[in-house]
């Protein structure tokens, strides 16, 4: 019997896992490919900049779940809503496998119109499922709830994993010729001009095969999710109201990765910890900081991800989108077992953070030509301070949300809609520095000349 029980709750720690995963694979995804996206569509190096506004767009999905919560209220609809939202995920990653490419002229120019609509309905799942998926796990015991904050880590650890392996295509110049008409007084003469353009040589595997397993990571999701509806009838409702008391709610509205402010679990050190009384201007403070990191991690330094990696490289561009969305679970377990609830300390990571964004904001304003661009040194120094930007300021966001968690409710009401401000006027900020006054240049790796 006690061998049955344990292979039974490894069978429901693997299911919650796997459920975790599919929170926020989809945008992770998205965010570790723009490398070899940006290449390929339209917009350039300015598709993250509607990356931004689309993810921030999305949020009407959390919105309807919430309302639909207050006016008819039951569990069965949460468990409707989920699978509802879980086969948007699968049926929009797999078109997105297929039609990413596609483009439509809009004002005599062309849009990757399929790219786009696809991944506001890839970051509407993502979204919803801040307000879908945790609930549903409280019908759990707590102890699944912490494999699946592992798997929710895992959701933007995996991606990257996957872009790692698939690597990105290094850049040649070739000559090209260009057949150019040459009018001059009453004759016409077609010459043909010789041009130096940047060929992208193919990755390990394609983008369409980086989106079905995208598509397959959702669909394992969707099955482990079946599998614990099933699971969950068999556990008591007094276990249901177990969780609350040990777990942390931000709402979260990101990003490439972006980026994520989730649930977060606190160790079971922190139920042992007195609970600390702030005053006003410590809320004050606290408050702004939330508002200020997540308009930078979410908003500011998404957009110009492009701008400030590509001129190094498109290997630096692609380390940058990897392992950056690999830094933030990272920080949230150094911040499960390493937790410090310091103000002085937070206030310290958070100026530090903002000086590392402050720094790839630069090197994107300096673009094409930013510091270093012709040394290596220049690529290693822009892809750590990324790393150490979103590493910084993830561990910040998780352990404001463990302070306000300690308060009230409402003390994470008003956390929520400062996480919502911050990344909302981040993103709308930068949307028309980006595409309406083109503050920052685009370059191009074979006639961009820079001094050295």
């Amino acid at each position: 019997v006690v061998s049955s029980d344990t292979d039974m709750a490894l069978l429901v720690h693997l299911l919650a896992c796997i459920f975790g995963t599919g929170s926020w694979v989809a945008i992770n995804g998205l965010w570790v490919e723009l490398p070899l996206i940006v290449n390929e569509l339209p917009e350039g190096w300015d598709l993250p900049s509607y990356l931004t506004v689309i993810i921030q767009l999305a949020n009407v999905g959390p919105v309807l779940v919430t309302l639909l919560h207050k006016f008819t209220p039951g569990q069965q609809k949460e468990i409707v809503i989920i699978y509802i939202i879980v086969s948007i995920g699968i049926i929009a990653s797999f078109l997105l496998a297929f039609l990413w490419r596609e483009t439509t002229l809009i004002a005599e120019e062309l849009h990757s119109t399929a790219f786009l609509v696809i991944t506001f309905f890839l970051s509407l799942v993502d979204c919803t499922s801040s307000v879908t998926f945790l609930p549903f796990m409280m019908q759990l015991p707590p102890k699944y709830v912490t494999t699946y904050f592992i798997g929710e880590g895992l959701s933007g650890f995996l991606p990257g994993i996957v872009a790692l392996g698939q690597g990105v295509g290094m850049a040649k110049c070739v000559n090209v010729s260009q057949t150019t008409n040459i009018t001059n007084d009453n004759w016409t003469e077609a010459v043909d001009v010789y041009l130096t353009e940047a060929q992208y040589q193919p990755p390990n595997f394609s983008i369409e095969v980086f989106f079905f397993v995208l598509t397959a990571m959702m669909f394992f999701c969707l099955v482990a999710f079946g599998f614990l509806t099933r699971i969950s009838r068999k556990f008591s409702p007094s276990s249901k109201r177990l969780v609350p008391d040990q777990t942390i709610y931000i709402t979260s509205i990101e990003s490439e990765k972006t980026r994520k402010d989730h649930w977060h679990q606190d160790p079971a050190a922190d139920l042992s910890a007195p609970k600390a009384k702030y005053s006003l201007l410590q809320f004050l403070f606290i408050y702004l900081t939330v508002a200020w990191v997540n308009a930078l991690t979410n908003g500011v330094l998404p957009s110009v991800q492009t701008y400030s990696c590509m001129p190094y490289g498109n290997t630096v561009y692609h380390l940058s989108a990897a392992l950056g969305s690999m830094a933030n679970p990272l920080a949230c377990v150094i911040a499960m077992f390493l937790p410090n609830r310091s103000l002085l300390l937070l206030g310290s990571l958070s100026v530090a953070g903002t000086g590392f964004g402050a720094y790839n904001l630069a090197m994107a304003a300096l673009s094409p030509c930013p510091l270093l661009h012709s040394f290596r040194v220049g690529g290693a120094i822009i892809v750590f301070s990324w790393i150490l930007f979103i590493g910084t300021l993830s561990y910040v966001k998780v352990m404001i949300g463990v302070i306000l968690r300690d308060e009230s409710h409402s003390a994470l009401v008003w956390c929520g809609a400062a996480v919502q401000l911050g990344s909302m006027v981040g993103a709308l900020v930068m949307f028309p520095l980006v595409n309406v006054y083109y503050l920052f240049k685009p370059g191009d790796p074979c006639n961009t000349q820079c001094p050295l």
